[in-house]
């Protein structure tokens, strides 16, 4: 089940069309918008060519179809889950959905929401949801074991883990069960204790006692076969809910199973100008129990990547070093295709099918890189915490997590769950994602520049409307004064006779001797240093 529903940080959206090829990106852009509309996330950013990719092998099988996208920062919060649940005939409101606490899930180590579209013309159009949950329970109502062999198993209950318990099934649902899966290595040790032919022995009780138990077929010799039991939601009600739980008599110590090898990824160098990308496998020594391959004892692995157009990777600089020593890449890689960016286009990709001997404690994967260069316009508001690339999917071709159960006609249903255990899924396994940190321009600058450039211009205009307006308005006030204080004309004109006779000159009209006081030397000063002052500074601005 992890293969197929456990999925990186982020969102992960992946789409198959039946159409012309010049049709696909165009509908995949409204893929995009539809779908980030529907669960209020930001898919929308993936319709830009540099966001998605056109993997050939490396992701699912040759198909030419095919497009892949990834936002690594795009986390997954209430807002997204509300319309999830929305999709459900009953939502959260009835039957198993009501489990679907929101703290309980939000608490969880890990929380993945799944939704899978399939049209045909033949079945139309499924929907499949699928919600995978890691929760811790409690362990204060459980001490550690004397014994020197392990500790006790957390007993645990739907009730303790979600809050809730199941009281009946969504009316317009035909079928409603809980399946209890016992992995190999737990039953395989119950097994030597007790053989697992009960609910309730010496290893473990159930709290509820189920309507059904299958085992495994086909079970490996010596390594236990999976028992699964099936509980009916349709007989819990109100009265009589369904609380499944478990509660452990013995110590028992056990893990599940792992892929092939261990993955991790990271990055090597220093400095904003270049750096290298590793990608590391450690061996968990599990290829016998999970290898199928007919070329001899060797282990296969799938790797796909997707790095933004913006980490410019050279991969002609591919070393590849098994347990420390360096390899030659046709010794291991029998498989390759590239995919080399394109500066503001479309983003870089690898694939990569390897090989290796099943005796490898560890290998190693090198790509040398630079880092590009962005437009300011380009860089996100949060530019200096860095740049995603979203995680690296490995897969193991010869390695497979399905489990086949016999259903004998008393139970024989058709289960979508149940037909997800029988599907033959190649192990799949995600890195982390990486932060790479680029160039980042001084942010402030731009605001610098602006403030004094604007500051200097108020100065500018406010000075000269400042006197314009100051002009306008004495030269109002001296109309009016004029106006008020005017004399007759005969006694104007018996001024200017006296005046004359007397020898002097006639007195000036106080109108022109305000107009001379107000374009006085000072103010002309101040024009003139004002302007130029916004000439000299508009020429440090250009050539600064």
């Amino acid at each position: 089940m992890s293969a197929s529903n456990a999925k990186p940080p982020g969102v992960e959206l992946w789409a198959a069309f039946d159409l012309p090829l010049n049709e696909i990106d165009h509908t995949w852009k409204n893929l995009t918008h539809a779908l980030s509309g529907l669960f209020c996330a930001s898919i929308n950013f993936l319709e830009s060519s540099t966001a998605y990719s056109a993997p050939s092998w490396g992701f699912h099988s040759n198909s030419s179809k095919l497009r892949y996208g990834a936002l690594p920062r795009e986390a997954v919060c209430t807002e997204n889950l509300t319309p999830w649940l929305k999709l459900l005939p009953c939502r959260d409101k009835t039957g198993i959905a009501l489990l679907l606490d929101r703290p309980s899930i939000y608490r969880s180590h890990y929380h993945s929401q799944r939704l899978r579209l399939i049209s045909s013309e033949f079945t139309g159009i499924i929907l499949e949801q699928a919600l995978t949950v890691v929760l811790q329970p409690s362990m204060r109502s459980n001490s550690p074991a004397s014994s020197g062999y392990g500790f006790l198993q957390p007993s645990w209950s739907v009730n303790s883990l979600f809050g809730k318990q199941v009281v009946g099934q969504c009316v317009l649902a035909k079928t409603s069960r809980i399946f209890f899966e016992m992995e190999k290595d737990l039953a395989f040790k119950v097994d030597k204790l007790q053989p697992l032919s009960s609910w309730n022995n010496s290893a473990f009780e159930l709290s509820v006692i189920p309507n059904k138990d299958i085992r495994e077929l086909n079970a490996v010799k010596n390594m236990g076969s999976s028992v699964l039991y099936v509980f009916e939601v349709s007989d819990s009600n109100d009265h009589m809910p369904l609380d499944v739980g478990i509660r452990w008599k013995i110590p028992l110590v056990w893990s599940c199973p792992h892929a092939p090898f261990h993955m991790n990824r990271y990055l090597m160098g220093s400095g904003n100008e270049r750096g290298s990308i590793a990608i590391s496998l450690r061996s968990t020594h599990l290829h016998e129990r999970f290898s199928r391959a007919s070329d001899g004892c060797a282990v296969h692995a799938v790797i796909f990547q997707v790095v933004p157009w913006y980490v410019k990777v050279y991969y002609h600089t591919l070393h590849i070093f098994v347990d420390g020593k360096a390899q030659i890449i046709s010794d291991v890689v029998r498989k390759m295709k590239i995919s080399p960016s394109e500066d503001k286009l479309s983003p870089g990709s690898m694939e990569l099918l390897l090989r290796f001997p099943c005796n490898i404690e560890s290998a190693t994967l090198t790509l040398d890189f630079d880092k590009g260069f962005l437009h300011i316009d380009e860089y996100p508001p949060d530019a200096n915490q860095g740049f995603d690339i979203p995680s690296a999917l490995v897969t193991f071709p010869d390695s497979y997590c399905s489990r086949s159960y016999q259903l004998d006609g008393s139970i024989h249903y058709k289960s979508p769950l149940l037909s997800k255990f029988q599907e033959e899924n190649p192990v799949q396994t995600y890195t982390e994602v990486l932060l790479v940190p680029l160039t980042t321009p001084d942010f402030s600058m731009p605001y610098n520049v602006i403030t004094f450039t604007c500051t200097v211009l108020a100065l500018y205009f406010g000075s000269m409307l400042n006197v314009l307006r100051r002009r306008a308005g004495e030269e109002e006030r001296l109309e009016k004064s004029k106006a008020s204080e005017k004399p007759g004309l005969i006694p104007l004109l018996l001024s200017k006779l006296s005046s004359k006779l007397k020898g002097k000159e006639p007195e000036s009209s106080p109108s022109l001797s305000t107009s001379s006081s107000i374009l006085g030397p000072k103010l002309l000063t101040k024009v003139v240093l004002v302007g130029l002052l916004a000439v000299i500074w508009n020429y440090y601005l250009k050539n600064g």
